[in-house]
This record gives structure tokens, C-alpha cells and sequence, in this order.
């Protein structure tokens, strides 16, 4: 009989490696190593800091605008209205009450320049005594304008303005208490203090303002 040759037989020692070590444990199975995550998600510590934003400029090709044109300038300032204030008074004691006021006008910071007294009646005693020097000594005093200046109701015309001016209607003719408020108002820059009967200054003032 022909001999049938033998399948050959694989032994289990002509296999492959096994795939487990020979401790017979089965290999771990290679895992990615992550990498270093990004600043930004790092508990305490900032990202990366953020590009700046373009700048944005204008285009060469358009023309800067040019102002419109409005309407006439106003006034730099309009002609302020002084405050008046009145103090009520007899005819005797009118001239008291103007001094008492120019003492609180010196005592409250006002220069003693700043201050024009009027009388209606009787001359202020100052004035009687500067005028005892001549009449260019005692506008000379006027014109240097550093201290209280007084002044008759005929010549109160005469004196240049002063922020605050005390009018004293301590008697004389109704027409000088008419004819100096509205002067004495005029000459006023700021304040105007008036001392004497109260009918008859707003009389005056109503009519004459």
C-alpha cells in the first residue's frame, strides 16, 4: 500500500509567543500620554493675555469737517443788577446805621476801596474834613480809590463806580433823596444799601429805578 504521508503536527512548542508575560498577566494595553494642558485652564494662573484691538483710523481720502457757522456771538456778559438792600432808619439815625453798615461790609473781607457813602443831608464828618484840605485833596483821595469814600448827594454824580454804595437819607430836600438813589444805584456794582425811612426810599426807588 502507498504510503499516506503524516499530517505534520504543530507542537505547542513551535507557536508563537503567547500574548500574556509569562507571569500570566495580561499586558496593560498603551494609553496616549496627554500633554501639557493650556495656560488658560490652569486653576490660578491667567491665560494668555489678549491681542489688542486694531486701531481704527480714519481714511486718508475724507476731510476733516469744518465748524458751521452759528449766529451772532452773544454778550461775553450782561450788565449785572445790584441787589439793594433797606435799612430802615430816622433821619437822625441814618447816618449811624450807614456807618454801622460799612463796618460789616469791612468785617465780612470787603476792601475799604470797594465802599461809596452818599448823604442826602448832612455831609458825612469825614468829608467835612477832607474837604477842610481843599477840594483836589479830596478827589486826589477819591481817585486813588483804597479806602471808603463819601460823598454829598449834589456832588455824588462826580464819583466813579464802586462795587457796593450806602446811601445815607439822613434829611435834606426830597429832591436830593430823588435825584441820588438812582444815581447812587448807577454808580452801584454789586450791592446797594440804602438807610433811611422805608416809604419814602421805595417811593422813590419805584419811581425813579
Amino acid at each position: 500500500m502507498p504510503l499516506i504521508p503524516e499530517e505534520p503536527q504543530i507542537h505547542e512548542s513551535a507557536q508563537g509567543p503567547r500574548a500574556t508575560p509569562a507571569s500570566g498577566r495580561t499586558a496593560p494595553t498603551p494609553r496616549p500620554v496627554p500633554g501639557p494642558r493650556p495656560a488658560a485652564t490652569r486653576p490660578g494662573r491667567p491665560g494668555p493675555p489678549r491681542p489688542a484691538p486694531p486701531v481704527q483710523r480714519a481714511p486718508r481720502d475724507v476731510a476733516p469737517a469744518k465748524p458751521v457757522p452759528s449766529g451772532p456771538a452773544a454778550p461775553a456778559a450782561t450788565a449785572a443788577v445790584p441787589q439793594i438792600q433797606l435799612i430802615p432808619a430816622s433821619p437822625g439815625g441814618a447816618l449811624d446805621a450807614a456807618d454801622e453798615a460799612v463796618d460789616l461790609l469791612l468785617d465780612s473781607g470787603r476792601a475799604p476801596g470797594d465802599v461809596l457813602v452818599v448823604t442826602t443831608g448832612a455831609q458825612h464828618p469825614w468829608a467835612e474834613h477832607e474837604l477842610s484840605f481843599g477840594e483836589a485833596s479830596y478827589w486826589a483821595q477819591h481817585d486813588a480809590g483804597d479806602d471808603v469814600f463819601c460823598a454829598d448827594a449834589a456832588i455824588v454824580s462826580r464819583a466813579a463806580s464802586r462795587p457796593v454804595v450806602v446811601v445815607a437819607v439822613n434829611g435834606g430836600p426830597a429832591s436830593a433823596a430823588a435825584s441820588a438813589l438812582p444815581l447812587a444805584h448807577a454808580r452801584a456794582g454789586a450791592l446797594l444799601i440804602v438807610c433811611g425811612d422805608p416809604q419814602q426810599i421805595n417811593a422813590v426807588l419805584g419811581a425813579g429805578l
